[in-house]
């Protein structure tokens, strides 16, 4: 159904026991099939696999994706060599298996959807995933931020097309501008290396691995059969090579929403924290510097430049910069401005207090009234300054204040900014982005 609701050109289905399924015709075996079949997603139970690939194989198919799990994940030996055997097959009948034990591909500009899938409107961002939950929820989560996708590919096992093949096809992909990769275990450490330093070496990659504790050892084992290396040494070998390794899925999106929208990209690590509300601005100023940025203090001149157009009253003047009027269209341009001229500020962030949006603003934030000129104002500063503007506002914990919240979301990224939902997020991804860029320079074959 999926397929069908995306607009995929060409579907059949197979299955010996109808002739009809969501009023597709039916066939009882793919070599039975009158048109051309490029790709085969398949759902039946391991025991039947082999018989189907020589089906696939009489059929002239390119690709087989396997959604069937029970193989070589099982642990069990007898299963692990019938992957051989299906693999085998896919060598003398010229075709490649995707999986087994995957939800395969999303390609929105073909419209070949997975049961997940997200935006249908095609961008830059490639996602390589061993999880199939992952390559299924991961684009609809980042969507609303933003991102769009030249492919998503699960592969599960890796049986055939694996994670170092995938990596080296991205590398040199031109629908494909930044990488990003769920990793659980790879099987072949050299060549795997290999191919990362390739992508890095060409274009922004960005790495989740999972199974960094015991627990998470044993559990990758058994999901996708995944020889997980050493921790420490995944982290030197993305190091190396330039690759971005975060922490969770969250810091993957939020990195991803960084490397898109963060630009140009920043020059070094000073920040301007501009906002309204005094704590929530202590604490923000505590969490950029705790990942290693820097919040440089203003000096006189600059601060009679803000108090022109600040009050002195309840207002914090020393960087972060905090105001009562911030939280209006008429003083965040100005104020802006002003930070963005200076030669240590690389950075400029947004904050709305960090309170739950819908509280105290009333659903004013969400106005025309507001987000209108206030959009107009950071574009005119961020045109003019060359530094990049971020945006950080916490998602509220109601309906009325999430209705809101997804208000203010969806303005800001439509203008093109980066949008954080807490400001540790946000410092978090950028100090990421501003380590990635130093380090870039410094890696072998970089300029």
């Amino acid at each position: 159904m999926s397929l069908q609701q995306a607009g995929f050109p060409a579907i059949y289905a197979v299955n010996p026991k109808y002739t009809d399924v969501f009023g597709i015709p039916c066939y009882p075996r793919v070599s039975d099939i009158p048109g051309v079949v490029d790709y085969v997603i398949v759902g039946i139970p391991a025991e039947s696999a082999l018989e189907l690939l020589d089906d696939c194989a009489v059929k002239g198919v390119r690709a087989v994706q396997f959604f069937t799990a029970g193989f070589g994940e099982s642990g069990i030996t007898e299963r692990a060599e019938l992957e051989q055997t299906m693999l085998d097959k896919a060598r003398q009948g010229g075709f490649r298996i995707i999986g087994p034990n995957c939800i395969g591909l999303f390609v929105p500009k073909s419209r070949l959807v997975n049961a997940g899938s997200g935006p249908m409107e095609p961008g830059p961002v490639a996602f390589i995933s061993q999880s199939g939950g992952h390559a299924s929820f991961f684009p609809a989560d980042g969507g609303p931020r933003g991102l769009r996708f030249s492919k998503v590919v699960s592969y599960g096992n890796g049986l055939d097309i694996d994670d170092s093949e995938l990596f080296h096809y991205f590398a040199s992909d031109p629908e494909t501008e930044i990488i990003a990769a769920y990793i659980e275990g790879v099987k072949d450490g050299e060549r795997f290396k290999a191919a990362l330093r390739e992508a890095a070496s060409r274009k922004p990659v960005v790495i989740y691995k999972g199974g960094t504790t015991g627990a998470g050892l044993r559990a990758a084992r058994g999901h996708t059969a995944s020889l997980t290396s050493s921790v420490d040494v995944f982290k030197a070998l993305c190091r190396q090579v330039g690759a971005i390794q975060v922490d969770d899925f969250d810091e993957l999106i939020d990195v991803l929403v960084a490397l898109r929208f963060a630009s140009p990209r920043p020059q070094g690590t000073g920040v301007a924290l501009v906002g309204a509300g005094g704590g929530p601005s202590v604490l923000a100023s505590d969490e950029i510097e705790k990942v290693g940025l820097y919040m440089p203090p203003i000096s006189r001149e600059t601060k009679e430049e803000l108090l022109q157009f600040l009050p002195l009253a309840g207002s914090i003047l020393t960087n972060p910069i905090d105001a009562p009027t911030l939280a209006t269209s008429q003083a965040i341009g100005p104020t802006m401005r002003v930070l963005s001229r200076l030669p240590e500020v690389h950075i400029l962030i947004y904050h709305l207090g960090f309170h739950p949006i819908g509280g105290l603003g009333g659903g004013r934030f969400a106005s025309p009234d507001f987000l209108e000129p206030t959009i107009d104002a950071m574009k005119k500063v961020w045109q003019e300054s060359g530094k990049p503007i971020v945006l950080a506002v916490r998602p509220g914990l109601s309906m009325e204040a999430m209705k809101e919240f997804l208000a203010i979301q969806e303005a800001f990224v439509n203008a093109g900014f980066p949008v954080f939902h807490s400001l540790r997020q946000a410092a978090v991804a950028m100090s990421r982005l501003v380590a990635w860029s130093e380090t870039r320079r410094s890696v072998p074959g970089e300029s």
